[in-house]
């Protein structure tokens, strides 16, 4: 690790500083591959949009809501999102079917995080080069029916009771 002076270090305050700061980032770190999020049956908007954050934070390309989740404009999803609900594409679909199938149409593996049998660690699965994670529901999880679409079910190792709020975020963020 290169350590610096702190004497040099400084909080970059200017939103055009952090952008710069940010656009030479990415230059040196590409994402390996696509991203999108399917999230089932989520009931609170306030976690829909922290997924919004997540999703914009570790360059995902969309988020489909599906069947009963929230979606904008919800003052719920704009107050968590912090505007990334406006900087995310997303679309809502009704019936589970129709979601998996056209994400399949458009070349995704689709992913479940939920703990199920046959799923094997995030670090350990081989994932494709356009990936979609299913998030399922706050209270249930993945639904039986959707997991049987699946391709795969990656488990997050999680310390707590409640680790529902950060499953897909870390797992996201690593796929660097």
């Amino acid at each position: 690790m290169t350590e610096r002076d702190p004497a040099t270090l400084r909080q970059l305050k200017k939103k055009t500083e952090t952008r710069r700061f940010f656009k030479e980032l990415a230059g040196q770190t590409p994402f390996k591959r696509s991203l999108k999020f399917l999230l089932q049956d989520w009931e609170d908007g306030y976690n829909v949009g922290s997924l919004f954050r997540i999703a914009d934070a570790c360059g995902a390309e969309e988020v489909v809501c599906m069947g009963r989740t929230p979606v904008p404009p919800n003052p719920q999803i704009s107050v968590t999102s912090l505007g990334n609900h406006r900087r995310i594409r997303w679309r809502q679909t009704v019936r589970h079917d129709d979601a998996i199938r056209d994400l399949r149409e458009e070349g995704c593996q689709i992913v479940a995080v939920e703990v199920a049998e046959g799923a094997v660690s995030f670090r350990e699965f081989e994932y494709a080069g356009k990936v979609c994670l299913v998030l399922g529901s706050e209270k249930r999880g993945v639904y039986p029916n959707v997991l049987s679409q699946c391709d795969g079910a990656v488990i997050i190792p999680m310390a707590g009771k409640r680790t529902f709020a950060q499953r897909g975020g870390r797992w996201s963020y690593r796929r660097l």
